[in-house]
């Protein structure tokens, strides 16, 4: 049964936050409902939400040059400014088009490892299901670094068959060394997720989380800047790498042949008998490696859910490819131009 803590948390707005890093305001998609609209608010990122940079002051559009005298009487080129791509306004068309049940809702957040460029669609809450077992782990790894200790044998037969099984008895039994919502709260605040707070009691699988925030805590496990150490992302990389074969959906569906790692989440809730399926991890595209957290909830059955939840995946990660195909075609048709 849903907690009177879990009710509250849904009534209460959501809070501002910073999506990744370098401040800019930039608009932001707030929600998503079944026929596929969304609203839109203004919303101040400490990262690159869209790919967009800014064009130089002196050039009034994203592709121009100019000569120009100099002091000297010589003269001086403007360097061509790179082709902006717009990756919110991409990331919004392609979730649009998906199907979403009246029941469900569905947000993505999406970040490129090579260009650290990301976007996000949706920022309401969701409950996490099982996808918070990576939290945990991470939680229990940040405080074994604080307490100059490595994690005893115990502690990694849980946490294999935490992640790569999925199992909740582990989780359990791990939620309760971190110190249940405390820790993992705390734990958190270190981590820089600003909207997820931890489940009442035992019930992990409620602790609510954004896809911004799910984001936020891939790039603790797969990302340099990191308060975990090389060896703890190591370890915690390597079990969602080897995820049991049954679990095999997800964000990986985006994936090409070299590779993913990932950690699924699915919770049939008693209230409505309605479904949360929601899904994170790393995913390589055509050689490029993408960070992608989808959360969804209010499916019919879990079938459906992984069906909406690869779906928004595949269009979530498409806001990348697909804009840096339209972006490469411009540039060279800009220089085709430029060479007449």
């Amino acid at each position: 049964m849903e907690s009177s803590r879990a009710r509250r948390r849904r009534a209460r707005p959501s809070r501002g936050r910073a999506f990744v890093h370098t401040a800019l305001a930039v608009a932001a998609i707030a929600g998503v409902t079944a026929g596929g609209t969304a609203y839109v608010t203004a919303r101040a990122h400490s990262g690159p939400v869209s790919s967009a940079k800014s064009p130089s002051p002196a050039s009034s559009s994203w592709s121009s040059s100019s000569s120009s005298a100099s002091a000297s009487g010589e003269e001086s080129v403007e360097p061509v400014a790179e082709p902006t791509v717009d990756r919110v306004a991409l990331l919004t068309e392609s979730m649009k088009s998906l199907t979403v049940p009246a029941s469900a809702k569905v947000s993505a957040a999406v970040l490129s490892l090579d260009s650290g460029e990301s976007a996000g669609y949706g920022d309401a809450a969701f409950d996490t299901a099982s996808i918070v077992k990576v939290d945990i782990l991470a939680t229990l790894l940040l405080q074994a670094q604080d307490a100059g200790r490595h994690l005893t044998a115990t502690e990694k037969a849980y946490a294999t068959k935490m992640i790569e099984n999925s199992d909740n008895a582990s989780a359990t039994a791990l939620w309760n060394t971190i110190g249940r919502a405390d820790g993992l709260d705390a734990a958190n605040k270190r981590f820089g997720l600003t909207e997820t707070e931890g489940g009442d009691g035992a019930l992990w699988g409620l602790t609510q989380t954004t896809a911004a925030d799910q984001l936020v805590l891939l790039q603790q496990v797969f990302g340099d800047d990191s308060k975990l150490s090389e060896a703890s992302r190591a370890y915690l990389r390597r079990l969602m790498k080897n995820i049991e074969a049954d679990q095999h959906w997800g964000v990986s569906a985006v994936a090409d042949d070299s590779g993913w790692a990932l950690k699924n989440g699915w919770l049939a809730r008693s209230t409505t008998g309605l479904w949360d399926v929601n899904s994170i991890g790393r995913v390589t595209v055509d050689g490029t490696a993408y960070l992608v957290a989808v959360l969804s909830n209010g499916s019919a059955s879990q079938a459906k859910g992984i069906s909406l939840v690869e779906a928004a995946a595949k269009a979530a990660v498409s806001a990348f490819t697909d804009g840096d195909s339209v972006s490469g075609a411009v540039a060279a048709s800009a220089s085709a131009t430029e060479t007449d």
